[in-house]
């Protein structure tokens, strides 16, 4: 799961991971207008197989879809790949830069606060 994730990849996952499992068509139902071509998602979703994000079951004459990687754990590592690449390894500068931009509030703050305490 280490490696690397294109833009359209990890939107794929989250529909997937949104639907549960699926064929390409439900995938494609699911995306944002201009949908891209069938074509297009099948190869994304041929690269996520082989990248070990899912696995494939055949139906007939088409394939479902279905996640390896907790859906738990693919957040994580994303986030985590986000805070270090933007925020230098440090959730400190990512929940300071949330607090400058005012998407969180001090209530919110105070929520995080206490839960990092419950631990």
């Amino acid at each position: 799961m280490d490696e690397k994730l294109t833009n359209q990849e990890e939107e794929l996952m989250l529909i997937i991971y949104k639907l549960g499992r699926g064929y390409i068509r439900d995938f494609v139902a699911e995306m944002d207008d201009p949908k891209p071509p069938y074509t297009t998602v099948a190869s994304i979703a041929k690269n996520l197989q082989r990248k070990g994000y899912l696995k494939v079951s055949q139906k007939g004459n088409v394939y479902e879809y279905i996640p390896v990687v907790e859906e738990s754990k693919f957040k994580a590592q994303r986030v985590s790949n986000m805070v270090n690449n933007y925020f230098e390894n440090s959730y400190k500068e990512l929940v300071s830069f949330f607090a400058q931009k005012r998407k969180i509030s001090a209530e919110e703050l105070q929520e995080i606060i206490n839960l990092i305490e419950k631990k």
